[in-house]
């Protein structure tokens, strides 16, 4: 157990700063509540860190993220690089050296319903209700970072693994299978892909060492499906980057919202927390945004580090805020007022300190 944290907070774009003042005030709370000494340092990413510095994760950014403990970020994008695809330097692509850099090769992120958001979900409450599985995302390998061409008429993205590659990230699922339900469903598309037979045959070879979990191979077009029409069938998924890129935006809204769900990214440095969610700089400014990812992420943090009561206080506080409808706009049933931002991270914050 670790009681004296060092943390670089990466606000990022759009909403980032609002969740991510939101997160802080909370993991704040649970942090002075249970007598964890926590020193934040404030970095840039994204556009903010190319307006400043052309660069959209510099090397001071760099830096600070390996100096912490972890890395408590929020989110990045911003609409004049998405409307500009001849843009050679992109928010997204601070993003991806993060993860390149800091060696963050498995993306952790849980997919749970809260009961009282049943209705909020687009799927049946019948189909969604008692959903509890965690989806595990290569995040290093594959076409995200093979080999690129884009030419006037022709362009491709390589897809490419390593044997090291794809038994780092099956260990890290069948160990998540073995604290779980001892299910583990690898996804691939292996009647097609090279790279994806090449993921079969190695699950195949490791999985008699762990007997005691129930190992199989999915495609990844009935995993997306078995996702919609029985939500509850899965416990531990673990896929490559781009399958598990879809998947997990896909399951992301059975809970009912994006804004409920955290994530961790793990690997051979600094992990970093964030929320699921893009940078909706539609809504920027406005105190709508939902910050309760980013507040489950901070619980995820402390739970890294064996801090597990306070975890458990902010998600009971999480909790408490959902039944007690403070909420903001996207969850908020009709008839009742809506919270900012701003006035969640608050109630939340107090809620954990009077708890």
């Amino acid at each position: 157990m670790k009681t004296n944290l060092k943390i670089a907070v990466l606000p990022g774009d759009g909403i980032g700063p609002e969740i991510s003042a939101a997160g802080i005030q909370v993991l704040k709370a649970a942090c002075r509540k249970h007598g964890i000494t926590c020193e934040l340092n404030e970095g840039l990413v994204g556009a903010a860190a190319i307006d400043a510095t052309g660069q959209p994760f510099p090397d001071q950014t760099l830096t600070l993220c390996l100096d912490s403990d972890a890395v408590l970020f929020s989110c990045v994008g911003h609409p004049r690089y998405d409307n500009d695809p001849s843009a050679k330097v992109r928010p997204e692509q601070g993003l991806l050296a993060m993860r390149k850099k800091l060696g963050l090769y498995a993306n952790i992120r849980p997919v749970s319903t809260f009961s009282c958001l049943l209705d909020k979900s687009p799927l049946k409450r019948a189909l969604v209700e008692g959903a509890d599985f965690v989806c595990i995302r290569e995040l290093t390998g594959g076409m995200y970072f093979g080999d690129k061409f884009e030419g006037e008429d022709h362009a491709f993205d390589t897809c490419s693994y390593t044997r090291g590659e794809i038994e780092r990230i099956l260990d890290v699922a069948f160990r998540y299978a073995e604290r779980r339900n001892r299910r583990l469903t690898i996804v691939d598309k292996a009647n097609v892909l090279a790279t994806s037979r090449l993921w079969r045959r190695i699950g195949k070879e490791m999985a008699p060492s762990h007997p005691e979990v129930n190992t199989e191979y999915m495609f990844v077009d009935n995993a997306a499906m078995r996702m919609v029409i029985e939500p509850t069938y899965f416990d531990v998924i673990v896929t490559e980057n781009t399958f598990g890129d879809i998947l997990t935006d896909e399951a992301s809204v059975i809970s009912g919202s994006m804004g409920l769900l955290p994530s961790a990214s793990i690997g051979e440095s600094t992990p970093v927390f964030e929320p699921i969610h893009g940078s909706w700089p539609q809504a920027a400014g406005k105190n709508i945004a939902n910050p309760l990812a980013q507040i489950l992420s901070a619980a995820m943090l402390l739970e890294h580090f064996d801090l597990n009561d306070a975890a458990d206080d902010i998600r009971r506080a999480v909790q408490a805020s959902l039944d007690e409808y403070v909420r903001t706009p996207d969850i908020q049933e009709a008839g009742r007022q809506a919270y900012g931002t701003r006035e969640v991270g608050a109630w939340i914050a107090e809620r954990i300190e009077n708890q």
